[in-house]
């Protein structure tokens, strides 16, 4: 069926009547479905999306608004370990109306980390929602245990693992403030696309706090099951973390 498309699109769509060419076309749109999950080569009705690509968009867009308004199942959470906490956001809409908010921690909360977590850790390693709730539940499972096994592995001191409820990347910076932790990294939902609602990046920094630039920090993205796998991502991030341990820097300053 998929070929039937390909041979469909080619004929509204080429301007060469050469069957030879045509045929080239043809392995060139089967290669470059088959390496990406991009929708290209989909076919045509008159000048429209054909009802099954239509259709389609419509699920994958409804996935990823399920993704952004739905919430990090707290078993998987719980199981691993997680001391939680939650910024000053209140629910979801305010979480994607009030970027600032999910920022932020009230005195309350600053307390209870600096009260209930390791402090002057080697590594911090920080769980957060952001925009996708699914990632962390369907990722964290896999990428926490290779993390800690890593670290540890290496000699590092680990920090009590939190996570953040309606998280946004800058919560790293307050909470490496508190613990005074070398390295921080939270590893947080993205926002979705079409493609996936599962995606996950890691966002690391050396000594992180609130006066850092953005560009200070160092990310590993596009960790799912149909991207970059997390038992593989997870290895990664550790031989990240070890270079930003022993450079003492992060981000654009650190010359990989």
């Amino acid at each position: 069926m998929e070929e039937d498309l390909i041979d469909n699109t080619l004929e509204n769509d080429s301007n060469s009547s050469d069957s030879k060419d045509k045929h080239l076309e043809k392995e060139g749109c089967i290669m470059l479905k088959q390496a990406t999950p991009a929708r290209i080569c989909l076919g045509r009705a008159g000048t429209r999306y054909k009802t099954s690509t239509y259709l389609s968009l419509r699920a994958d867009h409804a996935v990823a608004m399920d993704a952004v308004w739905s919430y990090v199942d707290e078993k998987v959470v719980d199981e691993l370990g997680f001391f939680k906490v939650q910024t000053l956001v209140e629910d979801k809409e305010q979480y994607i109306t009030r970027p600032d908010l999910g920022r932020c921690f009230s005195e309350q909360v600053l307390k209870d980390i600096k009260e209930n977590c390791i402090k002057d850790v080697d590594v911090q390693i920080i769980a957060g929602d952001g925009l996708s709730s699914p990632a962390i539940t369907s990722n964290l499972k896999e990428i926490y245990p290779m993390l800690v096994d890593g670290l540890k592995a290496k000699g590092y001191k680990l920090g009590t693992p939190i996570f953040v409820k309606y998280a946004r990347v800058a919560t790293m910076d307050k909470i490496s403030e508190v613990l005074n932790a070398k390295v921080t990294l939270i590893l947080i939902g993205e926002r979705p696309g079409l493609a996936t609602g599962e995606s996950m990046s890691c966002y690391m920094a050396y000594e992180a706090s609130s006066k850092k630039l953005e560009s200070q920090r160092t990310v590993v993205s596009n960790i799912h099951k149909n991207g970059m796998p997390p038992v593989e991502a997870g290895a990664q991030i550790v031989q990240l973390i070890e270079i930003l341990l022993k450079e003492k820097k992060s981000g654009i300053e650190l010359k990989l």
